[in-house]
Formats: structure tokens, sequence, C-alpha cells
């Protein structure tokens, strides 16, 4: 399989098959193209001619790619159309072709329960697998039943001899919420999922350590799509009445609150200022464009790529952690509040104001 061919599969020029490969962030074609172009490749199981490009670009030869040298992907949580996982894909993809290997299937968790995937993943010879998103228990033995080679990538850390690819989303939850503070906030709500989830954990101690108010109905588990973003945030409404500002775990949550923020009769963010978390590129698209913290996306595909390439060729075992960084993106949907804030009539216990559980 060459270039023009996945370009005549495609219905594209050559060139722009390149770029989508080479050159990430380049939008030389649309998502939907990217998406039918990297789909061929995996369907076809194409390898780039490594001798003629680095002859081309004069760099040091890198390892031979005759055979089928492959890596599987597994979404643990999520679907395969998630913005936040498929930019992730998009830069294990590229790591892996640049490295000689191709990505032979890219799986959700509800694919895994289908028998019929199960037994066509058996029997798909691959080198190695990413897992992204946390598993469950019995994600964790499908795993290892069927592969040596297995790295993670996500937000969480997981207690697991998994080599592990993480941004700190706990400390990033933080820098959300000390944003909001910042700007004067005290009634900070948070939508998002609360099980296991180390978002949740630094919404709890940044509220806790700012001593700002928190009450049960300042917490609405969640789960994170638009969708869900919106109904957890009319429930929100329906009940707090004092809110002035939303810490979303994700920005498809978070762009749902916006939306019914704005049925609800609230202006963003001159009533009600919203932050989320990824960065998906939908971001700059809503109105007014959504701050959040920046989750370096495609550089987590990338190293996770690198590492679990570097185990199958080296056979290196001891597990490692590589943490990338975030960075706050200040955007329309902040602002100070509209008014000084009255406290509550009815204040929980301080130590522990909503009654449950961190």
């Amino acid at each position: 399989m060459t270039l023009k061919e996945i370009a005549a599969l495609a219905g594209v020029s050559p060139s722009t098959v390149s770029r989508v490969i080479n050159h990430p962030g380049s939008k030389a074609a649309s998502k939907e193209v990217e998406n039918r172009i990297w789909k061929i490749i995996r369907e076809t199981g194409y390898t780039p001619d490594t001798s003629a490009r680095n002859l081309k670009l004069r760099s040091a030869p890198v390892p031979n790619t005759a055979g089928s040298k492959a890596i599987g992907c597994i979404l643990a949580r999520t679907h395969t159309t998630d913005p936040f996982f498929s930019k992730i894909t998009r830069g294990l993809e590229r790591e892996a072709l640049r490295s000689g290997y191709t990505v032979k299937y890219i799986f959700s968790y509800q694919d895994i329960e289908n028998p019929d995937i199960q037994e066509a993943i058996q029997q798909t010879k691959v080198e190695g697998v990413a897992l992204l998103g946390r598993p469950d228990s019995r994600m964790r033995s499908f795993l290892k039943t069927n592969y040596k080679k297995i790295i993670y990538a996500g937000l969480n850390n997981i207690d697991s001899e998994f080599d592990q690819i993480t941004c700190n989303a706990y400390l990033a939850s933080k820098t959300a919420v000390s944003y909001l503070a910042e700007l004067g906030h005290t009634h900070i709500a948070y939508l998002g999922e609360r099980k296991n989830e180390i978002r949740y954990r630094g919404y709890w101690d940044a509220v806790s350590q700012l001593a700002l108010p928190l009450h049960r109905e300042y917490i609405i588990d969640t789960h994170l799509s638009s969708e869900d973003g919106y109904r957890a945030a009319a429930k929100l409404f329906a009940s707090a009445d004092n809110i002035t500002a939303l810490f979303c775990a994700n920005d498809l949550t978070a762009i749902g609150a916006m939306k019914a923020a704005k049925e609800w009769g609230y202006r963003i963010p001159e009533d009600m200022s919203i932050i989320g978390i990824d960065d998906i590129e939908t971001c700059q698209y809503t109105t007014p464009m959504l701050t959040t913290i920046h989750i370096p996306m495609e550089d987590l595909g990338i190293m996770t790529a690198k590492i679990l390439i570097d185990r199958i060729e080296t056979g290196k075992r001891i597990p490692m952690k590589v943490e990338l960084p975030f960075r706050l993106i200040k955007r329309g949907s902040c602002a100070a509040p509209p008014f000084k804030q009255a406290p509550r009539k009815k204040q929980l216990n301080a130590k522990n104001p909503t009654g449950i559980q961190p």
C-alpha cells in the first residue's frame, strides 16, 4: 500500500494524505476526511517507506519495518468518537507510523463486550496495546489475558503495574477552581463523575483549602457528555439559586452546561462563569468561547506510542510513570461574579458541609 493508493481510496490527493500523517494541526483536511484516511491506514496496514524517507531527510535509519509490526488501542471508558480520546489516538497513530508500526485496531469498551470482537482481538496479533482511560476489574483481566505489553494513558493515576502516561487532573482541577476564586466566585458547583475521580477530589480539596461554601446541592454526579452536562446543570439551577460558577470535569460537560445556563436565563459570563478541562477544538466555537484547562492530548498519544514501542523493541520491564504538563486557557466564559454574595441561610456542618464523603 502506498500514499497514492491511500489517497485514491480516500478520494483526496497524495499530498493531503502526507500532510494529515506528518503534519498534525495543519488542517490539511476536514475531520471527516482525516478520520477516513486513518481508518484506511489501519485497515490496510500501511507503513511508510522508511528507507526512502530517511534518505530524503538524511537522518539515522529507523528499525526495520519488514513484517507486521502492529499495536492495538482500547478505550476503556468511552466511545471512539469522544474528541478527547480521538486526539490522543491521532498522536498515537502518527508516532506509531513514524516508528514503522501500525495501529491495527481501536476498540471501545462497548466493543469488548461483543464476543465476536473479543474473538477478533484474540486472533489479531499485535506487539502491545495502549489503554486509554482507566479500566475496571473485568477490563484489567481481559488485558492481562490477551497482552504481554500494556501501557495506560489518561488523567487518573491507576494502581497497576502498567506503564502510565498521565496529565495531573488533580492539580488541573485545583487550578480551575482557584482561578474562579481569584475572579471573586465563592459559590462554585461541580458537574462530573465522583466515584474514583481525581477531578472531583481536586475540586473538593480546592474548595476546602480556600474555605469556600460547599453544599450537597453544589455537587452533581453525572456522566461526562454534553447531554448529561445539560441535564446536570438544569438540575443544579433548579436546586441552588446562588451559584455563580460551574467547574465541569470535562469540556463536553461544560458545553452542555452552557446550553442549559442560557435556557435558564443566565448570561455567560455576566451571570454565570463556566470552566472545563481538556481544551477540545469545539471550545473555540462556543459562544462565548470556553475557558478550560489545556491537556496535551496529542502529546499523550505520542508519548504513549514512544514508550510502548520502546518496551517492544528493548524488552524493558520496570514500570514507568510519565506526567505531562497542563495549562490554563483563559477565554470568554469566565468573569467576576455579578454581585457580592450573601451567606447561605442554612449552613451545614463546616467540617463536612455536604454530608457526603469526598
